[in-house]
């Protein structure tokens, strides 16, 4: 861990196309960093700037170039990082690396532990209801996604958990056909909420889904569950 006194901040400067073995030298040197125990290290993108071959490299709203410049900062102390530089150096290639000397007058702390969780397993069996909504993914509701004001809603409420599934082919009451395109994010799909728990619950939560789903379908099914979970149990 840093302690307070005399350390060196490293820093290293190099393209953010730069690679090792297939894997960018940015991404390399942090988990060299973290793997060794260094106490942080920060990585920053440029948006502009040259290095050794003296190409001028930017970005713009026409162009996003990989040769833009990166500086990965570290502070450790001096024996630390000395034992580190030769695998940074052979990992960092043909990038500069900056040592400077400084002072740690208060190193970072650690969060405090949090109290210990115990948890009891339970085994939830019983009957129960799945709610399904279908609707288009165009669907809004105060200006955001309908499919996540739902899922908002459905929260608020203690609904045990719901999950939105986006559909690759089909069609509604419409009849046009959506089909859903890799390449082209058309956001006319249509998607599907599950939602399960006890039919009292999804019930008493069904006029907020009415006031919300303008045009879509409803459905409910019976199911029967078989639930394992966990109950927390913090200590005092």
């Amino acid at each position: 861990m840093l302690q307070p006194g005399k350390a060196v901040k490293v820093t290293i400067y190099l393209s953010e196309g730069a690679t090792h073995h297939g894997v960018p030298v940015y991404s390399s040197i942090l988990d060299f960093l973290f793997y060794r125990g260094v106490s942080g290290a920060t990585v920053t993108r440029g948006v502009a700037g040259f290095g050794a071959d003296h190409h001028m490299h930017s970005l713009s709203s026409v162009e996003i170039s990989d040769r833009l410049p990166i500086k990965i900062e570290f502070i450790e102390a001096q024996e630390k990082a000395d034992s580190l530089l030769g695998k940074l150096e052979e990992l960092s290639g043909t990038a500069l690396i900056e040592i400077q000397e400084t002072t740690v007058v208060k190193p970072a702390q650690l969060s405090k532990a949090a109290k210990p969780v115990h948890s009891t397993h339970l085994k939830i069996e019983g009957k129960a209801q799945m709610m399904r909504i279908y609707l288009s993914e165009e669907d809004r509701w105060q200006n955001k996604p309908l499919y996540e004001a739902l899922v908002e809603a459905m929260r608020a409420n203690d609904i045990a958990g719901v999950t939105v599934y986006r559909g690759i082919l089909g069609y509604g009451a419409h009849r046009r056909m959506h089909k859903d395109k890799p390449l082209l994010s058309s956001h006319h799909g249509s998607v599907m909420l599950s939602a399960i728990d006890t039919a009292e619950k999804l019930q008493a939560i069904l006029p907020i889904v009415d006031q919300m789903v303008q045009e879509g379908l409803v459905v409910f099914s019976d199911v029967d569950i078989i639930k394992y979970a966990y109950r927390p149990e913090v200590s005092e």
